[in-house]
Formats: structure tokens, C-alpha cells, sequence
């Protein structure tokens, strides 16, 4: 269910041959209210299907933040599970396509703060197929974050069966020097950082955490224990951002192992601004890590 992912085929085209392959009885439109979609969701799940529902951004998700956080996450719990949410939430996080302060926003950490909800956020065409399958079994509210800026990313993806499991982080790419903790479209920059480094004759560990909530804190020790050196990157404002969580357990379980102070590199703390040079200079970029490390690590 959602906004015209009917005969539309949805915004991105997510859904495009939905409605012609499974029918309207699968395949509802629904009118532009995200707290009749989530509501609905909730309450089909509760009569026992599995629903997958679409907010056309996670911006939007405000208006059904009540549905998402005081009835989706939270049911189960309070009814001492004799009632279970099996709900997807699609929706799509993050800016870069000039859709100005309303339309660019990342909240994914927000919910991944909110104990009954799991949060996805997947960087690859691989993951984001296995996560979704795993997504569909999975007998709590989840909601699943998709970068706008990633639809057009192109990989890898087996003919044969996969899922995989929340909260195990993938390593992008293994290194002795220095680790880099990442998720969605900053896996990527992350990724640039790594090659940047390189070139200085140095060798990042690229994480990427493919999940919020639940995360893979142990990947992410491991690494820092090899390294003794973590930059946190992502794309929502620092202030407040899912990077200080992580960061903070860093800080906690891995202390010794430090060579200096946990780096964190996020959005500036500004709306994102309509001007497209403005608000690729509020999103963090390759450069942005590479003098965090500079900073924290001399490297």
C-alpha cells in the first residue's frame, strides 16, 4: 500500500509492473495520508497478513510518526505478545537531489532509538534484496530506508535464494590502519575515502552496518582493536546522529585500544538547503573524512 505505486509504478519506479502482475487486490493505492498507510498497515498486520507499506519519503513519516513509534513498535510488547506487527515500512532517506529543506532529511536514526522497531538502511543492490527478504519473515515492525540517490546503483545480485540476517555488518573492504564505520549512501563515500588513503600508502577497513537496529557493535570492536583508529560517518546531522550511539560504545568496550579520540563526521547542523553547492557542502564527502583523520589520528 502506498501513493501511487499502482499505475504510477511508484515515485522511483520501485514498484513499476506491480499492479499489472499481482492485481489490486496486493497492489493498493492509497490516498496522501501516511497515517491512514502506516495505520492500515498496523491494523493488517494485526489480522494476520504481512504488509508492506510505502511512504514516499521518510520526510513524510512525521505525520505517522504515532502510528510508527506508539502502535507499530509497541504493540507486541504491551499485549505480552499475544499480538505481533509483521510490517515492512518502505520509505526513502537522504538529500543530493535538491528537494530542499522539507524533502532531504535522514531519520533513520531517529527510529533506530525506539526499542520494537528495526531499522534497515542498505548501500548495495545485494543487500538491499537480502535484507528485504529477511525484512518479510520477520515478525516485528521494520522499517527500511532506501537512499533516493542509490536507485540507480547497479550490482551484483545471485539468481539463487539469499537473505540476510539483521545486525551483521558487512566489511566493504579490509585494511590495517584504519577503520571507517559507515551505512546507506555514505558506504560509498566511505568507500572513496578508502581509495584516497591509499594513495598516502594507507589501508582503511570499510564497515558498513547494513542495519541500525539491531547493529553489529562486534564487527565494529573487532575492527577498531585491529586498527586503533574510527572515523563514524553519516549523513544525517551530526548533532544527534546514530554515529554518537556508536561512537559512545567505541568509547566504552574499546578505550584501550584507541589511539586517540573516536572521529565523527555528519551533515552540518543547517537545513539542507535548495542550492545544489550548498547542500553537497552540508553532506559529508570524502574529504570531510580524510581530515577527520587527519585531525584525531595525524594521518
Amino acid at each position: 500500500m502506498g501513493e501511487d505505486i499502482g499505475a504510477y509504478g511508484g515515485a522511483y519506479a520501485v514498484t513499476r509492473g506491480f499492479l499489472d502482475e499481482f492485481g489490486p487486490e496486493r497492489i493498493m493505492d492509497t490516498p496522501i495520508s501516511e497515517s491512514v498507510i502506516v495505520g492500515a498497515g498496523v491494523g493488517s498486520a494485526l489480522a494476520g497478513l504481512r504488509p508492506i507499506v510505502e511512504l514516499m519519503t521518510i520526510n513524510f513519516s512525521l505525520v505517522a510518526i504515532d502510528q510508527i513509534v506508539n502502535h507499530a513498535a509497541k504493540l507486541r510488547y504491551m499485549s505480552d505478545g499475544q499480538f505481533s506487527v509483521p510490517l515492512v515500512i518502505r520509505t526513502v532517506t537522504g538529500g543530493g537531489g535538491q528537494l530542499a529543506a522539507t524533502h532531504s532529511q535522514s531519520f533513520e536514526n531517529w527510529y533506530a532509538s525506539v526499542p520494537g522497531l528495526k531499522v534497515a538502511v542498505p548501500a548495495t543492490p545485494y543487500d538491499a534484496l537480502g535484507l528485504f527478504r529477511a525484512a518479510m519473515k520477520d515478525d516485528n515492525p521494520i522499517l527500511f530506508a532506501e537512499h533516493s540517490l542509490l536507485y540507480g546503483m547497479r550490482g551484483e545480485v545471485p539468481d539463487e535464494w539469499y537473505e540476510i540476517p539483521f545486525g551483521q555488518a558487512d566489511i566493504k573492504r579490509k585494511g590495517n590502519d584504519v577503520t571507517i564505520v559507515a551505512y546507506s549512501r555514505m558506504t560509498h563515500v566511505a568507500l572513496q575515502a578508502a581509495a584516497m588513503l591509499e594513495e598516502k600508502g594507507r589501508q582503511a577497513e570499510v564497515i558498513d552496518l547494513r542495519t541500525l537496529r539491531p547493529w553489529d557493535k562486534e564487527t565494529v570492536l573487532e575492527s577498531v582493536r585491529k586498527t586503533n583508529r574510527v572515523v563514524v560517518v553519516e549523513e544525517t546531522w551530526k548533532t544527534g546522529g546514530f554515529s554518537g550511539e556508536i561512537a559512545s560504545t567505541i568509547q566504552e568496550e574499546a578505550f584501550d585500544d584507541l589511539d586517540g579520540p573516536v572521529a565523527r563526521v555528519g551533515g552540518l547542523d543547517v537545513p539542507a538547503p535548495y542550492n545544489g553547492t550548498l547542500e553537497a557542502a552540508a553532506i559529508p564527502n570524502s574529504e570531510r573524512i580524510i581530515k577527520a583523520l587527519s585531525d584525531n589520528y595525524g594521518i
